[in-house]
């Protein structure tokens, strides 16, 4: 199979599809990878570095576009990207299709086959290849949100660890999946007084059981989210429904009854975000105040740390990738199933469900898909 990988063209997105070493495995196993020049130089990898592991580098996306078999990216095709997509040809990548019917509608009309990362299960019911994202996205919310309280950038001005005499910041982290475990861990590293709200109780007793005193743990209802949020210096969004839009979770109208200055940090962007009042933002302008409370909600926070997400994304995908150059997309979807539930678009259908109902799109199941 001829795997192509261009360079990301998404605002401020430093990181690439494929490491060197993935491209090495790939080689090894009797594929070609073709790089666009210059893919990797934000992640820290030079054309080089893509040349020694047996990798052939190509001047445009166009070329690769045009030539590859496979499409790996990061972040989901820009519009000049989704016109280069052809029938027959597969693309593997983050997609989050269910706020997006744009990019839904091209991706059916380009005839392709788009398997999301994000969707791809494993036997323990988790997301694999979301979940490295999620990690450092989790990890990195505290510390942006610390950022943005600070006064010069709009925030309270408050320190997350407080000092001797002075209360520490309060944060309030909604949702304790991957996301929320690691935003709770580092926020409260940093000295914070933190919660965690989830509405699973299993999920509940297990962050109390491993963290202990490290952070308090609350069940999600309506009513404590609001008076926890009234309180919070800090509010971290990190609800994710898998493939689906993510819920509101804070209304517009309780924002006034927030403390002036606090930070949201919507880690759920991707997926529509879960602030009611949540856009869309990059790197290089992250941050807007509505009534007074600061929103951080830049779509693609680990590309801030390329070469650590790059990596972590790599050592997620590769058995995946080598799967599918090595069986063809139907044979490696027909031996896994949880790879198979990655399968959002083929042949002009939608085969994920969330995304469906998310847009009012009609849907085939993905088992019809492999039979067509």
């Amino acid at each position: 199979m001829k795997i192509g990988c261009p360079t990301e063209i998404k605002p401020q997105e430093f990181r690439v599809g494929m490491t060197p070493d993935a491209a090495r495995e790939a080689v090894a196993h009797g594929h070609e990878v073709i790089i666009q020049v210059g893919a990797g130089i934000g992640a820290g990898f030079t054309d080089e570095d893509y040349r020694a592991a047996g990798a052939t580098m190509i001047e445009t996306a166009e070329d690769i576009f045009a030539t590859a078999d496979m499409i790996v990216k990061v972040k989901e095709p820009q519009a000049v990207e989704r016109k280069m997509l052809r029938e027959g040809q597969l693309l593997f990548t983050y997609l989050h299709l269910a706020p997006d019917p744009e990019q839904t509608k091209d991706l059916l009309e380009s005839g392709c086959t788009a398997i999301a990362y994000e969707t791809v299960t494993d036997s323990r019911g988790g997301l694999p290849l979301l979940a490295p994202m999620s990690e450092v996205a989790g990890r990195l919310a505290p510390q942006v949100g610390a950022w943005t309280l600070q006064k010069a950038n709009g925030g309270r001005g408050v320190l997350m660890g407080g000092v001797p005499g002075v209360a520490p910041a309060k944060v309030v982290v909604i949702g304790g999946g991957v996301v929320g475990t690691h935003a709770a861990k580092i926020a409260a590293g940093m000295g914070a007084d933190v919660t965690v709200l989830d509405r699973s109780l299993p999920r509940l007793k297990y962050l109390d059981d491993v963290f202990g005193g490290t952070f308090k743990n609350q069940y999600s209802t309506a009513g404590a989210t609001a008076e926890l949020v009234r309180e919070a210096d800090m509010v971290i969004g990190a609800v994710l429904i898998p493939g689906a839009e993510a819920p509101k979770l804070v209304s517009r109208a309780q924002l006034s009854e927030m403390k002036p200055g606090a930070a949201l940090v919507d880690v759920a962007i991707d997926q529509g975000g879960c602030f009611e009042t949540s856009r869309a933002t990059t790197h290089a302008d992250p941050i807007y105040e509505v009534d007074g409370i600061m929103h951080y909600c830049v779509a693609n926070m680990p590309g801030a740390v390329a070469r650590t997400s790059t990596q972590a994304l790599g050592n997620a995908t590769l058995p995946f990738l080598l799967n599918l150059a090595d069986k063809g997309w139907k044979q490696a979807c027909e031996d896994d199933p949880h790879l198979l539930n990655g399968l959002n678009v083929h042949a002009g259908q939608l085969t994920y469900y969330a995304v469906g109902k998310a847009l009012g799109i009609d849907v085939i199941s993905p088992s019809l898909a492999l039979k067509s």
